[in-house]
């Protein structure tokens, strides 16, 4: 069974119609999406001239019976803790929300589909891999 959590910027690439993005999601069985990276997206939503359709595209996303949502809790934040005390061991920083994303990888066992290099640092963190063009 595939499990994949997606990054902010992977749900982004799929309503922007990538294709390559589109298909990988295609061949996974369970997609879970992070409290954070909703915040993200509702974000950035208010900063468009889309909001309310951009809402209601995330919603019907979300209602899907492959995609979990998942908050953030006290084992999210143990999560958290760590990952971050070895990035700052290593001097290799990276964005705070993103931390928070990996967490929940952690906590729920999934591989991660992020466009983002720096997960890259994060020792164990799993990064799923799917081929841009």
């Amino acid at each position: 069974m595939r499990k994949v959590l997606i990054d902010t910027n992977i749900y982004s690439s799929a309503m922007r119609g990538e294709s390559w993005v589109v298909n990988a999601l295609r061949q996974i069985d369970i997609i879970g999406i992070s409290a954070i990276s909703i915040g993200e997206l509702y974000s950035g939503f208010k900063g468009g001239n889309r909001e309310a359709e951009n809402k209601v595209e995330l919603g019907l996303f979300l209602d899907s019976p492959r995609v979990r949502v998942h908050p953030i809790d006290g084992d999210t934040a143990e999560f958290y803790a760590s990952i971050l005390n070895n990035l700052k061991k290593e001097g290799t920083p990276i964005p705070t929300n993103d931390i928070w994303i990996a967490a929940v990888a952690f906590q729920h066992g999934y591989s991660l589909m992020t466009a983002a290099r720096h997960f890259s640092y994060i020792p164990g963190i799993i990064l799923a891999k799917y081929a841009a063009p």
